[in-house]
C-alpha cells in the first residue's frame, strides 16, 4: 500500500521533494482483506472517484490525511464497502460538513492529519463501526508487525482493484528513519515501517488510510518514495496519531 501521487504530489510541500503523498490508494503486494472484516474502513470519493482513505472514528467523525483535501471539490465518504466499484447494500454514502486540516499542515513539514465532519451520523451496525484511538503520546517499540489496509493499486502506477486489500508491515527505529528521510521525518509525529516487496505495503490511493498495530489503531498513512512506493530502502511514513490526542478531541468536543 505505497502511494505514489495523483491528484495531489510532491508540489505541496516542497520537503517532500523525493516523497510523495499516497493518494489514489493501492496496496502492492498483501493480500484480499476478509470482507467487512475491517468496518471502520472509509472510501473518501471525489465525483464518485476513490481519492483516498478514511478511518471512522466516531459515528459523525472521520480522520484522515490532511493532503487528501481536493481544493474546491467536495468529498463524499462511502463507508461499510468491500468492492468500492459495486453499489452493496452494506454500503453508506455521506457528504462531508466540515473539513478540519490541522492548523500547522500549511506551516510546518508533517501534520499531515484531517478531520472530516459528516453532514449526517453513519448508521452503525456490523458492517460500520468506529475504531477506538490510541493513548495521548503511546510508545510503539519497534519491530511489530502492523496492518495496513486500502483499495486501488496492485503496483507503482499499475492497475487498479476495487476490493480492500490489507498487507502486514513493521514499525522501524526512529533513528533509522531519520538517517533516510532526513528532514522529511520527525519522530515526535510521525512513525516509520520497514517493509519487503513480497509482502508489500501502502502505495497509490491509500492515503488516510490505517496502521493498526496489536489492534490498535496508531498512524495514518502519509507518504512513500515517489513513483516507487515498493523500494524497501526508503520507509513508508505515517501520522503517529497520539501525538494528535489532544487536538482531536478538542475538534470533536465542538
Amino acid at each position: 500500500m505505497i502511494a505514489t501521487p495523483v491528484s495531489a504530489g510532491t508540489s505541496l510541500r516542497s520537503a517532500h521533494k523525493v516523497s510523495a503523498w499516497a493518494t489514489e490508494s493501492g496496496i502492492v503486494g498483501g493480500r484480499h482483506a476478509e470482507a467487512h472484516s475491517r468496518p471502520y474502513m472509509a472510501s473518501l470519493q471525489v465525483r464518485g472517484h476513490h481519492t483516498c482513505g478514511g478511518i471512522l472514528i466516531r459515528e459523525d467523525y472521520i480522520l484522515t490525511a490532511a493532503h487528501c483535501k481536493e481544493p474546491c471539490l467536495p468529498i463524499t465518504v462511502v463507508l461499510g464497502a468491500d468492492d468500492i466499484s459495486k453499489k452493496e447494500k452494506s454500503q453508506q454514502s455521506i457528504t462531508v460538513a466540515k473539513y478540519y486540516p490541522h492548523p500547522k499542515y500549511y506551516q510546518e513539514c508533517g501534520y499531515d492529519i484531517m478531520l472530516l465532519k459528516l453532514e449526517s451520523n453513519a448508521k452503525l451496525n456490523k458492517y460500520v463501526k468506529p475504531v477506538g484511538l490510541p493513548g495521548k503520546d503511546a510508545k510503539i517499540p519497534a519491530n511489530i508487525k502492523c496492518d495496513v489496509a486500502g483499495w486501488g493499486r496492485t503496483a507503482a502506477n499499475g492497475p487498479v482493484l476495487n476490493v480492500l486489500k490489507e498487507a502486514t508491515e513493521k514499525i522501524q527505529f526512529n533513528f533509522e528513519c531519520k538517517n533516510i528521510w532526513r528532514e522529511n521525518f520527525n519522530s515526535q509525529h510521525m512513525i516509520c515501517t520497514k517493509f519487503d516487496r513480497k509482502n508489500g505495503g501502502i502505495c497509490q490511493g491509500d492515503s488516510g488510510g490505517p496502521l493498526i498495530c496489536n489492534n490498535v489503531l496508531e498512524g495514518i498513512t502519509s507518504f512513500t518514495l515517489e513513483d516507487d512506493c515498493n523500494n524497501p530502502k526508503y520507509p513508508h511514513v505515517f501520522t503517529k496519531i497520539s501525538f494528535f490526542i489532544p487536538w482531536i478531541k478538542k475538534i470533536m468536543q465542538e
